[in-house]
C-alpha cells in the first residue's frame, strides 16, 4: 500500500502589511480605482502641478535637497575647490600673502568700550569672579590692540605696489572675519587694492568684514578646502597674536614646510613677546621632538616694515638663485 505524502509545512505568518502568498499579492494588485483617473481633468491638473514642483524635475545643480545629501559631499567639495580657483584666475591673482590673527584683537576704540562694559558689569556684581576675570581679559586685549593697527599698516605696505601689473602678486588674504583679519583687509582697502576673505561656515554665524573685495569674498563649508586655498598661492605667511584658530594655521603651515609639502615661504611670527610666552619653541628642540633646523622655518617681526622687508628679501634671494 502506498504511503500517504506528508503534508507541506505551514509557512510562517508574513510580516504585518505584506501579503502571505503570491496569490494574496496578486489580489492586492487588483485593487484598481473605480474610475479612469486619466479622464479626471482636475486630478490631471493637480498631478501636473506636483510634477513641476517636484525636486526631481529640476536640474541637478538646482536641487538643494540633492546637493545637501551626504552622498554628494564629493560634489560639494569639488565646487568649493573650483569656485575660488576660477575667481582667482579671472582676477589674475598670481600670489598671496596670508595674514592670520585673533578675532578678539580689535582697534583701540572698540577695545576701550569692551573694557568699560566689563568694568561696569563687575561694579554691579563685585562678588562674581567671572566679572573680575572679564575685566582682566579686557585689559589685556586693550593692551594688544596696537596689533590691529600694525596688521592694517602691514597690509597697506604689501598691497600698494603689487597690484598694478597684469598679474597681481602678494594679494592679502585673510579668514574674512573680524579682529586682525578685518585689519588686514582694511589696510588693502585703504589704498584701493584688492584683498581676499576666505570665510568659513560656523555654528555661530561669522559675518564677513566690510573691507574684502566683494568678488573675492568666499564662504566655505569645509576647512580642508579653505586651508588649501590659503596655502596654494602663498608667498608669505604672517601670524599676529591669536588663539586656537591662529595656532592651528601656524602649526599646519610649519608642518607643511617641515615635510616639504608646500612651496618655500617666509613664515613670520609678529610680536615675539606674545608668541614666546605662548609657545616655548626652543624647548621643543631641546626635547628632541623637532630638529634644531626646524627653528629656522620661521622668523620674528615687530614692525610692519620689518615683516614686509623679510618677504621681499626672501623672494629677491629666490629669484637670484
Amino acid at each position: 500500500m502506498a504511503k500517504k505524502p506528508k503534508p507541506a509545512p505551514t509557512p510562517p505568518p508574513a510580516p504585518s502589511g505584506r501579503a502571505d502568498t503570491p496569490a494574496d499579492q496578486a489580489t492586492s494588485c487588483r485593487a484598481l480605482p473605480d474610475t479612469v483617473l486619466g479622464d479626471d481633468v482636475a486630478l490631471v491638473a493637480e498631478n501636473m502641478e506636483a510634477i513641476l514642483a517636484s525636486p526631481s524635475n529640476s536640474l541637478a545643480q538646482h536641487d538643494r535637497v540633492l546637493m545637501d545629501r551626504p552622498e554628494t559631499r564629493g560634489v560639494r567639495m569639488l565646487l568649493e575647490l573650483e569656485k575660488a580657483e576660477l575667481a582667482f584666475q579671472e582676477h589674475k591673482i598670481h600670489s598671496t600673502v596670508i595674514v592670520f590673527g585673533g578675532t578678539q584683537i580689535v582697534e583701540r576704540g572698540a577695545a576701550q568700550r569692551r573694557l568699560s562694559d566689563a568694568r561696569r558689569a563687575a561694579a554691579a556684581d563685585p562678588d562674581d569672579p567671572r566679572r573680575a576675570r572679564d575685566v582682566v581679559r579686557a585689559e589685556k586685549l586693550l593692551a594688544r590692540s596696537h596689533y590691529y593697527d600694525k596688521a592694517r599698516e602691514f597690509a597697506r605696505l604689501v598691497s600698494i605696489d603689487n597690484q598694478c601689473a597684469a598679474a597681481r602678486d602678494f594679494v592679502v588674504v585673510t579668514g574674512g572675519g573680524p579682529g586682525i583679519m578685518e585689519a588686514a583687509n582694511r589696510g588693502a582697502f585703504d589704498v584701493g587694492c584688492q584683498s581676499i576673505g576666505l570665510n568659513i561656515k560656523l555654528p555661530f554665524e561669522q559675518q564677513p568684514n566690510p573691507f574684502i573685495t566683494p568678488d573675492l569674498c568666499f564662504q566655505f563649508k569645509y576647512f580642508a578646502l579653505r586651508k588649501f586655498h590659503f596655502i596654494l598661492r602663498a608667498a608669505g605667511v604672517v601670524l599676529f597674536p591669536g588663539g586656537f584658530g591662529t595656532l592651528d594655521e601656524m602649526f599646519e603651515t610649519l608642518t607643511l614646510r617641515q615635510t616639504n609639502r608646500m612651496q618655500p615661504v617666509p613664515i613670520i611670527l609678529f610680536g615675539r613677546e606674545y608668541w614666546s610666552g605662548i609657545i616655548d619653541f626652543e624647548r621643543l628642540a631641546d626635547e628632541g621632538v623637532i630638529a634644531d633646523e626646524h627653528l629656522r622655518l620661521f622668523s620674528w617681526a615687530e614692525t610692519p616694515e620689518e615683516a614686509w622687508r623679510q618677504i621681499v628679501d626672501f623672494h629677491d634671494a629666490s629669484r637670484s638663485c
